[in-house]
């Protein structure tokens, strides 16, 4: 894969009033790579959170915006963040207001002071990719899982990804709810299957090309001996292999049908059966050719990391700027040659990377190339203190 000149971005500064167990945080960075330690529940993961909040989305732990609020705090919070570009600082803002006389609470998105109308707007200047603990059990967990860490790399680089699942969700809710209430109301069926259609072929597509994509710069790139093995990708669901197979148009038309010939069975089941919320990503482990899922744990956490530094290498071909990289408690559950090859592949992807560990001793392989950054109690202290 040919991949363009990318914008190098980094965050230079990140300011937190009442977010998570963090009263007034106000950190700065001068380093590619930056290293938060400290002891567990000192706050490291939510300064990933809030960093986390400048894409679109809900951030790295998914939460409901009101949970982010500090507790026992006004019951709101601001973020914010400088960031670099070669050409120009931004100034990216990111908070909740909480509920008013309306009983409603407000997300907040600023750019250069100016309101923005969604966290969609920061991926003009900003994208940022990450790998948690959470992601652990992925390969042998549920088909949702994996869907939602697609929908993740999907939205990575199709900022617009999720809007189009969230319509997808609610036209699926409302199908299963006429369903249910009237299902003799033909006429509405009719309206919203085309809807579902429509919005499910497109989120079918999206995550189709981001797929296939994927595996071909893992294919055009691997190297037997990495220290983190290649994994190749597939899309596994009816409505996948309708995309493809047919155009679009022929591809809606025909899961059109499928609904309409499966109301009876969908009723009974309270829930509709085909589409793409029944899309699972099944990934292998390509130098052994076994299914991910069969890979030893440490072989699963190793491919997982290879596939993440292959997304953030495609986000950067396609998006034309170099993500910022968000690494939860990863470098801990490496031996030293994989956590060399972690370092050496974060310095060739050449954006920021921010890392979180409870031992420094961890990220003494990047002294001199890393803001080591001291976290206890929301607190931003020494590191080692």
């Amino acid at each position: 894969m040919n991949e363009p000149t990318a914008v190098a971005t980094r965050l230079t500064r990140l300011i937190a009033r009442d977010f998570r167990n963090h009263v007034d945080l106000d950190l700065a960075t001068a380093r590619r790579f930056v290293a938060l330690v400290g002891e567990n529940g000192a706050g490291k993961t939510n300064i990933l959170e809030a960093v986390s909040l400048f894409c679109p989305g809900r951030g790295l732990r998914r939460a409901d915006l009101a949970t982010m609020a500090r507790v026992g705090g006004p019951g709101g919070f601001a973020v914010s963040a400088t960031l670099e570009t070669a050409e120009a600082e931004h100034r990216l803002g990111s908070g909740y207001e909480p509920p008013g006389y309306d009983g409603r609470g407000t997300r907040v998105c600023r750019i250069d002071g100016a309101p923005a109308p969604s966290p969609v707007a920061f991926s003009e200047f900003l994208r940022i990719v990450w790998l948690t603990p959470d992601f652990d059990a992925l390969f042998r967990g549920a088909a949702g899982d994996r869907r939602r860490f697609l929908d993740r790399l999907v939205l990575a680089v199709d900022a617009g990804h999720g809007a189009r699942v969230s319509a997808m969700e609610r036209a699926l809710r409302s199908r299963n709810r006429l369903l249910d209430e009237r299902p003799d109301d033909g006429r509405w069926l009719d309206a919203v299957e085309r809807e579902v259609a429509e919005l499910g072929v497109a989120v079918a597509l999206a995550r189709r090309e981001t797929v296939e994509r994927l595996d071909r710069l893992i294919a055009e790139t691997r190297d037997d001996a990495a220290p983190f093995p290649w994994a190749s990708l597939r899309l596994e669901g009816d409505l996948d292999d309708l995309v493809a197979v047919w155009p679009a148009l022929e591809a809606e038309d025909r899961y059109r049908r499928a609904l309409l010939q499966g109301r009876h069975r969908d009723r009974a089941a309270g829930r509709t059966l085909i589409g793409p919320q029944t899309t699972d990503l099944v990934v292998r482990h390509g130098p052994k050719d076994v299914p991910a899922a069969t890979a030893s744990t440490g072989e699963q956490k190793a491919l997982l990391i290879g596939l993440v530094l292959a997304h953030a290498r495609l986000v950067r071909a396609m998006s034309g700027l170099t993500p910022l990289i968000l690494l939860d408690e990863v470098a801990a559950h490496l031996d030293p040659r994989r956590r060399a090859g972690l370092f050496d592949a974060l310095e060739a992807l050449e954006g920021q990377v921010w890392m979180t560990g409870a031992d420094p001793a961890l990220f003494v392989e990047l002294e001199g190339r890393a803001d080591l950054i001291g976290v206890a109690e929301g607190r931003l202290v020494p590191a080692g203190a």
